[in-house]
């Protein structure tokens, strides 16, 4: 953190978790060296399906964190994808395992695209078994952290599953996942985004520069949990969900619930998890950039405001020239062209910030923030039962 030396933050057991937020910026681009090093081999991959079969549904799917990748990217790869050709969708490997027979189909071809940071959670190693046992014609992009890990050993000499490891620094060594995140989230867009490889470089290039930005406004950030709060809620339109969703994990992980968080879409807000804004809560919204999704996230901004209940309320959003006129973490004009998804890597960095600081003001240890154990960072504990 800005405001304290590294030498303040070791007893803070807060040095792991803060490197790896700090480091966002170079690891996305190390993760797009890696995709253009893979370009090639990508294409052809991607290519031999859509040459071998007339549609394929793509199942991205994680476990946590992991999954929260595909509700991000899904809103805004439905939008540039031909649909004829590919069925996506974002199933978490939880769901999964527990009911592999509503969405693993023998005669449906398959692209199976896992994310992992360790690549050793039960429920992801299971869910490879699963489509290897139900699907025929299964394919698979492996996207993970630790080429140590179960499933990146499972990819290694398989033709059908294509291995995309992440930058090394990626692997978080901390409780939380945060470069994880954001690395596997940026690859998946890489690979299925039809812009030009130099449009590809241009946003990567804005989204580093944004990353920095918040970075050096650490201040800021600190000043926004100043008040006294209980609750913490994240709300954001299409992938901006599966943001809000990762974000307010964030809070919950890190504090170790002590304090209370919800997220949702802003139209969905209104239709009941509005009451969970009292006078301890304090609410962030991603703002969209495109103008006519934004006319919503700036509604339910000024309603907010006009109803006088939250402690504190505060837009995470890019300059544009209609602005929400409260309190704004405010990125320059020039990532106004950058589309929402990619904005979700700087965005996700504010998130995590936040957390870190709520951690800290709970009295928690962000690198460890359950030392009890009821939480681990990868998963423990579960029965994988055999199906038949």
């Amino acid at each position: 953190m800005s405001s304290l030396s590294k030498k303040e933050i070791m007893p803070l057991g807060a040095s792991i978790t803060t490197q790896e937020i700090k480091q966002q910026p170079e690891l996305w681009g190390e993760a797009f060296a890696l995709y253009t090093g893979k370009n090639h081999k990508i294409e052809a991959f991607l290519q031999n399906l859509t040459e071998k079969h007339d549609r394929v549904r793509v199942i991205f799917t994680g476990a946590g964190t992991s999954a929260y990748v595909g509700d991000t990217i899904i809103p805004y790869l439905k939008g540039k994808i031909d649909e004829k050709q590919w069925d996506m969708m974002s199933v978490p490997t939880t769901a999964i395992v527990s009911n592999p027979y509503q969405f693993l189909k023998a005669d449906i071809p398959t692209l199976l695209i896992s994310f992992a940071r360790s690549g050793n959670s039960p429920e992801s190693v299971a869910t490879v078994e699963l489509a290897e046992q139900v699907v025929t014609d299964l394919y698979q992009i492996t996207i993970t952290c630790s080429k140590a890990g179960k499933l990146a050993k499972r990819a290694e000499g398989d033709e059908s599953n294509l291995l995309l490891l992440m930058p090394e620094r990626s692997n978080d060594q901390g409780f939380a996942m945060t470069g994880s995140y954001t690395c596997m989230t940026l690859t998946a867009l890489l690979i299925f985004d039809s812009l030009t490889v130099e449009e590809k470089l241009t946003i990567v290039e804005t989204i580093r520069s944004m990353g920095q930005s918040v970075i050096s406004r650490e201040e800021d950030i600190e000043k926004m949990i100043t008040s006294d709060f209980e609750r913490i809620i994240y709300l954001g339109s299409g992938g901006f969900e599966g943001l809000a969703r990762e974000a307010q994990l964030k809070i919950l992980e890190l504090t170790a619930g002590k304090i209370a968080t919800s997220f949702d879409s802003s139209l969905g807000f209104r239709h009941g998890p509005k009451s969970f804004v009292n006078e301890k809560a304090i609410v962030f919204v991603f703002v969209s950039n495109h103008p006519y999704t934004r006319k919503y996230d700036l509604d339910m901004l000024n309603e907010l405001r006009q109803d006088q209940i939250a402690a504190y309320i505060c837009a995470v959003a890019v300059d544009m020239d209609i602005n929400y006129a409260g309190d704004t973490f405010l990125f320059d004009s020039d990532a106004r062209t950058v589309p929402d998804v990619y904005l979700s890597l700087p965005y996700a960095m504010v998130g995590q910030t936040l957390a870190l600081l709520a951690s800290i003001k709970v009295g928690n240890k962000p690198d460890t923030p359950s030392p009890s154990g009821i939480v681990n960072r990868v998963v423990k504990g579960v029965t994988i039962h055999t199906f038949k």
